[in-house]
């Protein structure tokens, strides 16, 4: 399987503990080359597990897995600590470079919405570093709107950047 392939034959799963180090290769290198996600310190399999442990101990993890190879992932996560905030939730989907354009995205965001379905939860958040056409283009697609923008909210790669809240608020 590699990147030029059009449709990987595949499926989709639930996150199971063995998945760290795929998980840990494709987020760092997020971490390392690109402005969409906010960490600065790749993460070990170790940190992985942990939050595999907790996240997908209350909420869904899917992972994307074609011939073996993990070539994506999505979550829901607590949007906020605090009480009030209870029935919301924010989606996190990562994908393995050179995998995008292919749907893998839309497809995890599909199921993630499908599985907030059988659970308690008003609004799901999508917060996204701008700009990231690929990203609004997903949320929206699926209805997600635009609710505010902070200017400037991160420093990363000597750059100020601005993240995008889009928010999608379930029947």
């Amino acid at each position: 399987m590699n990147a030029t392939d059009d449709k990987p034959s595949s499926c989709l799963r639930i996150v199971n503990i063995d998945d760290a180090q795929a998980l840990c290769d494709i987020y760092n290198y997020y971490i390392t080359n690109t402005l969409i996600t906010f960490e600065e310190e790749p993460l070990s399999i170790e940190a992985m597990e942990t939050r595999i442990r907790t996240i997908s101990s209350r909420f869904p993890w899917l992972v994307w897995e074609a011939a073996g190879e993990i070539l994506g992932y999505a979550y829901l996560n607590v949007w906020k600590a605090r009480t009030a905030y209870r029935f919301s939730v924010e989606d996190s989907i990562y994908l393995k470079p050179g995998y995008e354009g292919r749907g893998m995205g839309r497809e995890l965001l599909r199921m993630l919405l499908e599985q907030v379905k059988r659970l308690d939860i008003h609004t799901v958040i999508a917060g996204i570093t701008l700009p990231n056409a690929r990203s609004v283009g997903l949320h929206e697609g699926f209805g997600f709107t635009k609710i505010a923008q902070f200017n400037e909210i991160g420093f990363k790669f000597n750059r100020w950047l601005d993240v995008g809240y889009y928010e999608l608020i379930l029947p």
